[in-house]
């Protein structure tokens, strides 16, 4: 699934290189009693001191990563060197493929690719046509009688709704929807829980409590046998893994279940709703989608594609990257050493103006314009690159293109309001309701 690495030319000796530029601690010092989001921080260390750059929040510093050769060293070329210590949600989704490192990462993942590469995703189409068709006839409803409903609810709906199906084999019903609102509740939560995991999970113990009971639930129904209507799901892949694997217990089973329901709606809702937002405030880009092919045309996929990548390009799905020197290393030339923290921001690297022209704009002609996006692949990587990317990016992107061939030739909301400002968590979200009106 990930793009192919060429191998250029070898890179220094580790160790031979430059210190890293260092922020002056009255940066961070002023960022800290400003109580600013992190995001504020790292823009003005990149803007300061370039696309590898170190500033110290303790006593040891984190190198901030940004240029695109530089993330493709750390994310594609030197994944072994810096590996993954710790998920940001791992009181949510357990050892699931996400959080998983060494070799059950490696088994975790090899059982899962195949279900969302070539063959694997025509096994989900019906079901995430299914699911946009059921969207589309909801908005049928609301332009009809001009109800004011939430865009970003009825992102999330969708995207759980496409996810569920493709587990189970049954549409979302509206007990286990709410019931499934706590992964939201728990994702948008961890930010801001106590640093102690005792205390964190205390914290959220009864939207854990209803996650575990849905779970649990359709496990045993898929154990029992009880495919859906679309047949057997992906949660029954996992069910016949553990025939054969001792590892797979019925909490791995659980903790992958849960990986794929959050990590499988929860970026897709986001982008959507951005992407929405972003029309509003650009129409033509709407039209221009539209006009690019006739209806079922390669060429109106290619349109609507490429609202989905600029969007993402704004808003990646994976905002922030973190890793871990495990030995000492030269990257683009300036030294790391074993040990240190690494924050690769795809955020960031997608507003580099020296790799993107006026950044800060949404123009989808950036993806389908000849050049108009830089070849380097590390320049885009909303959802990682290397062999720890997302493992559901083309579902993703299939789901979110899908559902908006469906809406955008009918409808097109109009917002009563929008958020003011993102909210940086596990995703970059709106920090706010989305009301609308067809």
């Amino acid at each position: 699934m990930d793009p192919e690495v060429s191998p250029g030319p070898l890179p220094p000796a580790p160790g031979t290189g430059r210190p890293v530029p260092e922020a002056d601690p009255g940066l961070v010092r002023r960022w800290r009693s400003g109580g600013g989001e992190l995001v504020e921080l790292l823009s003005e260390v990149r803007e300061r001191l370039g696309g590898v750059a170190a500033f110290r929040l303790g006593p040891a510093p984190t190198v901030l990563v940004t240029d695109p050769q530089a993330v493709q060293h750390v994310l594609a070329r030197h994944p072994d060197r810096y590996v993954k210590r710790s998920h940001r949600a791992r009181l949510l989704i357990g050892d699931g493929v996400l959080a998983a490192t060494g070799a059950a990462w490696k088994s975790q993942r090899r059982l899962l690719q195949s279900q969302f590469t070539g063959p694997g995703m025509r096994r989900y189409e019906q079901r995430i046509t299914g699911a946009a068709r059921t969207t589309a006839a909801r908005w049928e409803g609301y332009a009809r009688t001009g109800q004011t409903f939430d865009v970003g609810r009825e992102a999330r709906r969708f995207a759980l709704d496409a996810i569920w199906r493709s587990l189970t084999g049954h549409p979302l019903d509206d007990g286990t929807e709410r019931e499934l609102d706590a992964v939201a509740a728990v994702a948008t939560a961890l930010p801001t829980l106590p640093a102690d995991g005792t205390d964190a999970q205390v914290a959220v113990a009864a939207d854990l409590a209803r996650i575990d009971a849905v779970a649990h639930g359709a496990i045993e129904a898929a154990r029992g046998g009880a495919a859906g209507p679309d047949g057997p799901g992906l949660l029954h892949v996992l069910i016949d893994a553990a025939t054969e694997r001792p590892e797979y217990t019925d909490r791995l089973t659980r903790d992958e279940l849960v990986t794929l329901l959050a990590a499988g709606h929860e970026t897709t809702a986001t982008t959507l709703t951005w992407l929405y937002l972003l029309l509003d405030q650009h129409p033509a880009a709407r039209e221009q989608a539209l006009a690019a092919g006739a209806e079922g045309s390669a060429e109106r996929r290619q349109g609507v594609q490429a609202l989905v990548h600029e969007t993402l390009r704004l808003y990646p799905s994976a905002w922030i990257l973190p890793r871990h020197a495990t030995e000492d290393d030269t990257v683009a030339g300036y030294t790391v050493e074993a040990g240190t923290d690494i924050l690769v921001c795809p955020y960031l690297t997608h507003r580099d103006p020296e790799l993107w022209p006026d950044p800060e704009h949404f123009d989808p002609r950036r993806f389908t314009a000849p050049d108009g996006r830089p070849g380097n692949q590390g320049s885009y990587l909303p959802f990682g690159i290397g062999p720890r990317a997302c493992l559901g990016l083309q579902f993703a992107l299939r789901e979110s293109t899908v559902l908006l061939e469906h809406l955008l030739p009918v409808h097109a909301p109009v917002f009563r309001s929008t958020p003011t400002k993102a909210a940086f968590g596990i995703t970059v979200r709106p920090d706010g309701p989305t009301p609308a009106t067809l």
